[in-house]
């Protein structure tokens, strides 16, 4: 059946809670989630942030949870062990073997560079920053984060979002781009998958944030702002395409957003439950400006 991605967007006021910020206001967060069902539970990653100048991204948390709902620390890892200036939003893998994947964005310090680094466990809860590796260096040009991970028939897929460098003032615009790979770890790029509409409300920014091969289309929801100001206060569109490559945005207007503060609500995730359904995660800005991560049972 095909889906609808209508459907399958946010709506906060029938969200619950499942991790709240650190502290009270703006710059305090918890989000930009990366979940996985497995064996009757539910592995959540997600970010843990500070405002600018007091730590920014300082931690990437994992977490299980029997409901989905209410979650369970399993580890914390810090971006002092990451060598990393900030942490942005991890990607969790289950392996056909049984093992785990968490890819992280990692801030290269004093500069605007990011790259991501991969890490392997047995568990969830085993992951050890001293194994990690680099698996998309970026370039002096360009810095890669916050991906999108997607197996598929045997391949892997994967969207980033990638940053322009030569011009520190410019460095907020994103773009997403597209990676194949035989096994996770040596990817090949693709091009550029999607990118902003002069004029509109992703003029400055696109940042594909979950992705579902429908038959012969592409469904994404992506992330988007207008200008530099609504910097961390992106919120919900929807892309699709005949091509994981070439991603088209639907819709004049944002398909979903908060009713507080700049209207962020971001990072969205899709995960299918065994016995039926789909949960949504994603960052929502709340009234007093800080994120929290929030839940939806579809």
């Amino acid at each position: 059946m095909p889906i609808d991605e209508n459907a399958l967007l946010p709506d906060p006021d029938r969200a619950r809670v499942a991790i709240g910020p650190p502290s009270p206001g703006e710059g305090h967060w918890a989000g930009a989630p990366s979940a996985v069902a497995a064996g009757g539970l539910i592995y959540l990653a997600y970010r843990l942030r500070r405002p600018v100048g007091q730590g920014r991204g300082y931690a990437v948390a994992i977490a299980r949870s029997v409901d989905g709902e209410r979650f369970e620390t399993l580890a914390t890892i810090t971006r002092e062990e990451m060598d990393a200036e900030s942490l942005e939003r991890p990607s969790l893998v289950h392996l056909p073997d049984g093992r785990w994947r968490l890819y992280l964005s990692c801030a290269t310090t004093g500069t605007k560079h990011w790259r991501v680094e991969v890490l392997e466990a047995d568990e969830p809860g085993a992951f050890d920053p001293r194994t990690r590796v680099t698996v998309l260096p970026g370039d002096p040009k360009t810095g890669v984060k916050d991906t999108v991970i997607v197996r598929r028939d045997g391949g892997w897929h994967l969207w980033a979002s990638c940053h322009p460098l030569a011009d520190p003032d410019e460095a907020d615009q994103m773009v997403t781009d597209y990676a194949t790979s035989a096994d996770g770890l040596e990817w090949t790029w693709q091009g550029t998958a999607l990118t902003g509409r002069p004029g509109m409300w992703d003029a400055r920014g696109v940042r594909v944030s979950a992705v579902r091969f429908d038959g012969d289309r592409v469904v994404a929801f992506y992330d988007g702002r207008a200008g530099a100001e609504e910097n961390y206060e992106e919120r919900t569109g929807i892309a699709v395409g005949a091509d994981p490559a070439a991603l088209i945005p639907v819709g004049k207007r944002p398909a979903a957003r908060s009713p507080y503060g700049g209207g962020g609500l971001r990072y969205m995730e899709l995960v299918d439950l065994p016995g039926g359904g789909t949960r949504l995660y994603y960052e929502c800005t709340r009234e007093d400006g800080a994120h929290e991560l929030r839940t939806e049972l579809r």
